[in-house]
């Protein structure tokens, strides 16, 4: 049978004159140490199994590029935001160490989560969070990007912070902590993502509108205020580089191929196999095995919530549920592709429901061997599969980040070194690795001519890069290709004179 744990939440019939709070909360809630444990497990976990050296993809080089003191900043298109790059520069502005910057963003990732699930201690009992968390940081995709410089994980921990500390703040119009706790997880969120921290609490904006009004003018205004202190630089960002906000709306949806109605839900569970993104997505389906977790999560949501209203105490699930609705409907309705990252906000808002799924679910006395051992080995199951499918994702990753290393030790064999420009196929990434610029003539992170780039190759060290067997533009037709990493490079005549 179904049994439901003493867990406070928003909307509690209580008996008395002490039942208008809308949440009571522990004074001293126990659970720290396991919460902590977890965390570490966490960090652990990353370092062990996502190697360190790994190298930076091409997202994280756009971000890293921007403050460190070793590279040129890359194009920075409409969608992106400064966050991750404020995040990486206490390591990125003075050391180019890959596995320095991995081993910190590793521990921050494992401190974010023990903060983001400590303030649900009291709401929800000290098993339960620890239990969402370790199914949260078991993922392979909370894995794979805790230790990346990629904005997704640290909006999924300044969601399920966000809500826990709005919760708190409605029981207890007191409560500083959890005020400070809206302002400070809201402004983190719209540092990294602006749209994703909007989505994720729309449905907490709702909220404080239809509290009482003796209890809702605080969070509300802590909330819109952390909103707006997240999204300041971003929105002056717009209007002195991108034709104002309007305009910059406009250009982050047409790099994303336009925003609109359109169902991503199977894109999704394709890139469950470890595609880090799914542009264009095709190509059949994981197995079963491999996207049963994800198919399964949405009924064991349904289930919290037929849990939470049993026990008169719906709310704070039905919030967490519904956040966690709105953080991830762009990404499965409103998008033409996929990337599993995209929906971390998603599973880390999840993860306490199901929690309470595995936990308060029991069955009777007679049965309980025999379920827990079942539930015992489908987790065992769960756990062989993401760390299958984490492996295969850092193994194919890792391949990648090598060619970038190799094309670049070649470009630098050939003459291409600092100052240098570099234009093409990858130039981006590439152009970290090797030190220099990128230019582009078209496309989304287009910021130069046709006849700046032809200028610029007559000028500094400059090379193109194309695919296997493809032509190079015009003005580099003359020029002798190279084998680079498993791309080609044409490298101008004047760099090519200074080769060693």
């Amino acid at each position: 049978m179904l049994k439901t744990p003493n867990v406070p939440l928003l909307g509690a019939r209580r008996n008395g004159p002490t039942a208008a709070p809308a949440v009571r909360t522990l004074r001293r809630p126990a659970g720290t140490g396991l919460l902590a444990l977890v965390a570490v497990a966490f960090t652990l976990a990353q370092l062990a199994l996502v190697t360190p050296a790994m190298g930076l993809g091409w997202d994280e080089t756009v971000y890293v590029s921007q403050v460190s003191g070793h590279a040129p900043a890359a194009f920075f298109s409409a969608p992106r935001a400064r966050g991750v790059s404020v995040l990486v520069a206490p390591i990125a502005t003075w050391s180019s160490s890959t596995v320095l910057l991995r081993v910190y963003l590793a521990v921050l990732s494992g401190l974010a989560l023990f903060v983001a699930l400590r303030v649900w201690r009291g709401l929800f009992p000290a098993r339960v969070l620890a239990a969402a968390g370790a199914l949260f940081a078991t993922l392979w995709v909370t894995l794979f990007y805790g230790p990346q410089a990629m904005p997704n994980y640290w909006v999924a921990v300044g969601a399920l912070a966000c809500v826990g500390c709005f919760l708190r703040a409605a029981a207890d119009r007191t409560d500083r902590a959890a005020l400070w706790g809206i302002g400070l997880s809201a402004t983190l969120m719209t540092l990294m993502r602006p749209t994703d921290a909007v989505w994720a609490t729309l449905p907490l904006l709702v909220a404080a509108v239809a509290l009482p009004r003796w209890r809702r003018a605080r969070p509300l205004a802590v909330l819109v205020a952390g909103l707006l202190a997240g999204g300041a630089e971003w929105i002056a960002e717009a209007y002195a580089f991108y034709g104002g906000l309007g305009q910059r709306l406009d250009d982050a949806s047409r790099i994303q191929g336009g925003l609109g109605w359109n169902i991503a839900i199977l894109d999704q569970a394709r890139s469950l196999g470890g595609r880090a993104l799914c542009r264009p997505c095709t190509g059949g389906l994981p197995s079963p095995t491999t996207t049963l977790w994800w198919f399964a999560l949405p009924l064991a949501a349904a289930l919290a919530l037929v849990i939470a209203v049993r026990a008169r105490r719906p709310a704070a699930t039905v919030l967490l549920v519904v956040c966690a609705g709105t953080a991830a409907l762009p990404y499965l309705f409103m998008i033409g592709y996929a990337a599993p990252r995209f929906l971390l906000p998603a599973y880390a808002l999840l993860a306490i429901p199901v929690a309470v799924v595995h936990l308060v679910a029991a069955p009777g006395r007679s049965w309980r061997p025999v379920t827990v051992t079942l539930v015992a080995l489908g987790l065992a199951a769960h756990l062989a599969v993401q760390f299958a499918v984490l492996q295969t994702t850092v193994r194919r990753t890792t391949e990648a980040h090598r060619g970038w290393a190799a094309t670049a030790a070649e470009l630098h064999r050939l003459g291409v070194r600092p100052p240098c420009r570099l234009t093409g196929h990858q130039a981006i990434p590439v152009a970290f690795y090797t030190r220099c610029s990128a230019l582009a003539s078209a496309g989304h992170n287009a910021n130069a001519t046709e006849r700046g780039l032809a200028r610029a190759a007559r000028s500094l060290p400059f090379a193109v890069v194309t695919r296997p067997g493809n032509r190079p533009p015009a003005y580099a037709r003359d020029w002798t290709p190279h084998r680079a990493g498993g791309l080609d490079v044409y490298v101008s005549p004047l760099t090519g004179s200074r080769a060693p």
